[in-house]
C-alpha cells in the first residue's frame, strides 16, 4: 500500500532548492593554518590607513614635526619671545631703572649683572630681546607683503608689467644696502618709536629677493591646467591670484618670510652697533652689544649676554627655516 504523499509548502520547496545549490557550489580551498577572516580582523566599522585621506597642510605639519632641530628652534624662539614679552612684566626691575649696585656680576639679585651706571642687565636684555623680535617680525611682514604682491603681477600678466617690476626691482638691488640704510637710519631713527622707522627702512630693501621669486613660481604655476580652467570658466585675474596661484607658492613664501626675520635682526643689531640703528630711551640687542663691547675686556657680562641671545634667535629662527622648507617640498627632505 503507498504511503500516502507529504503535502508540498513553501518551506520544504525552498528547503530543496538551498540543499541542490550547496550540492552544486564548488568546495571552499583549505584554510592556511594561521589565517584570519578578515572581516573579524578589520571589523564592521574599520577602515583601511591608505583609505584615510590627508590634507596638505596635515602633511606638512607631520613632516615639520618630525625635523627635531625645527621643532628645538620652534621651542626656543617662541620661549624667549614669551619671556621677553611677558617675563619682563614680572621682573623686579625695569630695564630703564637705576639701581644702587653698579658694574656687578651676575648674582641672584641681577642673574646677567649690572653696568656702569647700575641698570640691571636682565631686563635690558629682555626688553631689547622683544625690540628686536618685533622690528624683525614687522621687516617680515612689509617685506613678505610687498615682494608677493611685486613678484604676483609680475608673473601672472607678463610682458610689459613683468618689464617695468623687475627692472624696478633690479634698480633697487642696485643700491648699496649699507650706504642708504646709514642715511635713512641717521634722518629718521631720532623720531619717536625709532624701531617702527627702523622695520620701514628695513623692509623697503628686502622685498627685493622675495619679489623675484615669485615671479618665478608664478611664471610656471599660470601654464598649469587648473588654471586654463578658471580662465575658461571665467574666473577673475584677482581669484585666480588669490585663491589659485598665492596657495601653490605659499611654500617658498613662507621659507623666505622666516628667513627674513633672522635677516632683519641682523641688519637691525649692525645698524644699532654703529649707532644708527634704534636709539635710547629704547634699547635693542644690537644697542646693548654696542654698549657692551667698549668694556668687555673689565665687564664681559655686559657684551656676551646680549650677544649670546642675539646668536641663540638667529639659530633658531634658521632652524625653523630648515625644517618649513622640508616640510613645504618633501623631496629635499632629509632624515633627521
Amino acid at each position: 500500500m503507498a504511503e500516502p504523499e507529504e503535502p508540498r509548502t513553501a518551506h520544504s520547496d525552498r528547503g530543496r532548492t538551498q540543499a541542490l545549490a550547496a550540492a552544486e557550489r564548488p568546495p571552499a580551498p583549505p584554510e592556511r593554518p594561521g589565517a584570519e577572516d578578515p572581516e573579524e580582523t578589520l571589523g564592521t566599522d574599520a577602515v583601511a590607513p591608505s583609505m584615510v585621506g590627508r590634507s596638505q597642510f596635515q602633511l606638512a605639519r607631520e613632516r615639520f614635526f618630525h625635523h627635531k632641530p625645527a621643532v628645538a628652534g620652534l621651542v626656543v624662539f617662541f620661549g624667549l619671545l614669551l619671556l621677553s614679552t611677558i617675563g619682563g612684566h614680572f621682573w623686579r626691575y625695569s630695564y630703564s631703572e637705576i639701581t644702587d649696585q653698579f658694574s656687578t656680576g651676575p648674582s641672584l639679585q641681577h642673574p646677567f649683572g649690572t653696568d656702569e651706571i647700575g641698570h640691571d642687565l636682565f631686563a635690558q636684555v629682555m626688553t631689547g630681546t622683544a625690540t628686536s623680535i618685533k622690528t624683525a617680525i614687522v621687516v617680515a611682514a612689509l617685506a613678505t607683503v610687498f615682494g608677493t604682491m611685486v613678484g604676483a603681477l609680475a608673473g601672472y600678466y607678463g610682458k610689459w608689467a613683468d618689464a617695468a617690476l623687475m627692472r624696478f626691482t633690479d634698480l633697487v638691488l642696485t643700491v648699496p644696502l649699507l650706504a642708504v640704510l646709514l642715511v635713512l637710519a641717521n634722518t629718521l631713527s631720532k623720531q619717536a618709536n625709532s624701531w617702527f622707522w627702523i622695520a620701514i627702512i628695513l623692509a623697503a630693501l628686502l622685498w627685493t629677493y622675495l619679489a623675484r621669486l615669485v615671479r618665478g613660481s608664478f611664471l610656471s604655476l599660470r601654464e598649469r591646467e587648473f588654471v586654463e580652467a578658471e580662465w575658461a570658466i571665467g574666473a577673475s585675474d584677482a581669484r585666480i591670484i588669490l585663491r589659485h596661484l598665492i596657495p601653490n607658492a605659499l611654500g617658498p613664501i613662507v621659507v623666505n618670510a622666516t628667513l627674513t626675520v633672522a635677516v632683519a635682526m641682523l641688519t637691525e643689531a649692525a645698524l644699532s652697533f654703529l649707532g644708527l640703528g634704534i636709539q635710547p630711551p629704547e634699547v635693542s640687542l644690537g644697542s646693548l652689544i654696542n654698549d657692551g663691547q667698549g668694556a668687555m675686556a673689565v665687564l664681559p657680562w655686559l657684551f656676551f649676554f646680549p650677544a649670546g641671545f642675539l646668536i641663540v634667535i638667529i639659530l633658531s629662527i634658521n632652524f625653523i627655516g630648515d625644517g618649513l622648507r622640508d616640510a613645504l617640498d618633501p623631496s629635499r627632505r632629509t632624515n633627521s
